[in-house]
């Protein structure tokens, strides 16, 4: 008999050769049939996997992140295998899960490419594996061994190679880890490269939906060869299936790219390039409206505001450590008559430059400084995605240089700062997460990254935070707290992030003089309250779908004379509007009333007021509020409303708003 440790301490004995499904088995049915996976001693692992005395046993269970995961890279697995029996001769590359999904990438004989409509041939040969319940049996191989093993597959080939060669990234970790190939068979036809685990068998996978093709650069570069990308969605249940797929028509409405054009906001020229955008009039009101905010808010939070240039000299990220290790996040470096330059990734640097001009004492810390800063990040073409992803944005960037003893403090008054500004914006449900040290890409001792993400940690904890660790998802000079929104239908999208250095102050030889007269290092903190102004814009939009609150609305009365008799008063009462702080607009009687007021709908405008013989008479106006354009409810329009009685209310919404927002 074996003994092995359950999460929750208990211990539990096992026949020898038990395996983890074996366990899961003996605790329940119910755990028996939703398991999919295991974690022993710390390492994922099949549910196939022999147990061994003493081992700590944690049952991987579907309907979980880590579980949806694994269904989801299995569903890939069966992808390829499909695709590979309707096209003889496809080669196939890299298939991972990612966020809500999978996808993978074919290169398809005699130059073919999918189309929309093969979705569902494809489908129905993924059903029909998974109706056959096919084993998911692992392997595990030398280079030589797996090279032979999958000399008709190309890319996997490359993928080992460059193992071999010590050149593996990111995008090959999914396919392999360590100096071993392990493979999954499915068939005697069909194996695929990949470190697992995997379910036990086909019969385990079912609930899935492909969704689109693409096409997709071999490893993203935009010189590789184009592959076909086919992607797909996985759940666990058919009622977990359906709620995201119903969350994606939703989102699909929603879509940032989408309303900005039909609201016009801002445009993405092709004359600009991939990843650049231009704010239009109406979209850049709310973007003013945003950086005002902020500003207001740094100004009364004790922050000192600076101003840094777009580029610098090489020898400044040589110094920062930002061409050792985020080079490839860079735009190319452009040579000088005095030296190479480079657009600059991050503002940390110069703000480093700036608290180095001049010897600091303890009696200034916290140093807080703050800006607006334009940054430039090389991003693949084939990431880019609207304002979500982008090659230049700005950052609400402040970098707060404190000692040892206040740095608790002060990273507890940044996460109570950074919910403030959150909720001023519409969002109240929050998720945290603990970016801990990447081990192989990190600068500065283990016990200084130790102690960085104790005051993290501890900071989380005084404030009563449900948090995630994700281990070595941190940047590579130090721990930091990742703070995720949730929208209006359900989607998490990171936006602030508040990061401990204790690298930067060293590279740059920072000090302060204490109060003992001896020269210190300062504790450095990165801090992003929107992320980037062009991404949080983009989550607004998609958040309330175009329907701003009134407070941030671009236009937020319009006014409409019923005929061309009215437009002169319906001018007036514009300029009056305006007059009050109202943003407002006037459309003239060239189209009949309805037309116009179903514009208004589409425009998502807070408040249309119509004006007519009875109210030019009376200074009156007729009231349509948004909820009322959206039901087209006419009966529910106010009628005969005083013109200062609606100033006063509209007033008093927005005041009320922008007096929320700064206390939030």
């Amino acid at each position: 008999m074996i003994r092995v440790s359950l999460p929750d301490g208990s211990v539990r004995e096992l026949p020898t050769a038990s395996t983890a499904l074996d366990l899961a088995a003996s605790i329940g049915s119910g755990l028996r049939k939703a398991a999919v996976a295991a974690t022993v001693n710390g390492v994922d692992v099949d549910l196939t996997r022999e147990l061994a005395d003493g081992d700590e046993v944690a049952i991987v269970t579907s309907n979980t992140d880590e579980g949806r995961h694994v269904l989801r890279h299995s569903t890939a697995h069966v992808l390829a295998q499909a695709v590979t029996q309707l096209y003889p001769g496809a080669k196939f590359s890299i298939g991972p899960a990612i966020e809500n999904g999978f996808y993978y990438d074919f290169d398809l004989p005699d130059d073919q490419t999918f189309h929309e409509d093969d979705l569902a041939r494809i489908e129905a040969q993924m059903k029909e594996i998974v109706k056959q319940n096919q084993p998911f049996i692992r392997s595990e191989h030398s280079m030589s061994e797996a090279k032979e093993l999958f000399a008709d597959q190309p890319y996997k080939v490359e993928i080992i190679e460059r193992v071999e060669s010590a050149g593996a990234d990111a995008l090959d970790a999914g396919e392999v880890q360590g100096d071993t190939i392990s493979a999954y068979r499915n068939t005697d036809e069909f194996v695929d490269m990949c470190v697992g685990p995997h379910v036990p068998s086909t019969g385990k996978l079912g609930f899935f939906k492909l969704q689109k093709v693409a096409g997709a650069h071999w490893r993203g570069n935009e010189n590789g060869k184009m592959l076909q990308r086919l992607y797909g969605t996985a759940w666990e249940s058919k009622q977990a299936l359906a709620d995201h797929l119903h969350q994606l028509e939703e989102a699909a409405k929603r879509d940032h790219r989408k309303l900005a054009t039909e609201l016009d906001l801002l445009s993405f020229p092709q004359e600009l390039g991939g990843g650049l955008a231009v704010w239009h009039p109406k979209g850049a009101i709310v973007r003013k409206l945003m950086e005002d905010y902020s500003r207001l808010r740094h100004e009364n939070g004790g922050y000192d505001f600076v101003f840094t240039p777009h580029l610098a000299n090489g020898k400044l990220f040589e110094t920062s450590g930002h061409l050792d290790f985020y080079a490839d996040g860079m735009y190319p470096p452009m040579e000088m008559d005095n030296g190479t330059y480079y657009m600059k990734p991050m503002n940390c640097p110069m703000h480093c430059l700036i608290y180095k001009s001049r010897q600091r004492s303890y009696r200034e810390l916290p140093l807080r400084l703050f800006e607006l800063g334009n940054v430039y990040r090389y991003e693949r073409a084939g990431t880019l995605h609207g304002l979500l992803r982008i090659r230049g944005f700005t950052q609400d960037d402040s970098h707060i240089f404190v000692t040892k003893e206040q740095m608790a403090g002060e990273v507890a008054g940044l996460l109570d700062f950074v919910l403030s500004v959150l909720r001023a914006f519409g969002f109240d449900e929050f998720t945290f997460n603990l970016s801990t040290k990447n081990p192989d890409k990190y600068v500065g001792s283990d016990e200084i990254w130790v102690e960085a993400t104790q005051a993290l940690q501890e900071a989380l904890d005084a404030h009563g935070l449900e948090y995630s660790i994700k281990e070595g998802d941190a940047a590579f000079y130090g721990p930091k707290i990742d703070i995720d929104v949730r929208d209006a239908i359900g989607r998490s999208w990171q936006l602030s992030t508040i990061q401990a250095d204790f690298q930067l102050p060293d590279r740059f030889d920072l000090e302060y003089v204490g109060a003992d007269n001896e020269r210190h290092r300062p504790i450095m903190l990165h801090r992003a309250l929107f992320g980037s102004i062009e991404r949080f814009f983009g989550v607004l939009v998609e958040h309330y779908a175009g329907a701003f609150p009134t407070w941030l609305a671009p236009t937020q009365v319009r006014v409409l004379p019923v005929s061309e008799a009215h437009e002169q008063h319906a001018a007036g009462v514009v300029e009056r509007l305006e007059a009050a702080g109202a943003r407002a607009d006037m459309v003239k009687a060239d189209v009949g009333l309805g037309k116009r007021i179903r514009t208004a709908k589409m425009e998502k405008l807070p408040y249309v007021l119509v004006v007519g013989d009875d109210d030019v008479a009376a200074d009156t106006v007729g009231v349509n509020l948004r909820r009322d354009l959206v039901t087209e409810g006419a009966d529910d329009v106010e009628r005969d409303v005083a013109f200062d009685a609606f100033v006063e209310r509209f007033r008093a919404e927005v005041d009320d708003a922008q007096s929320a927002a700064l206390s939030a």
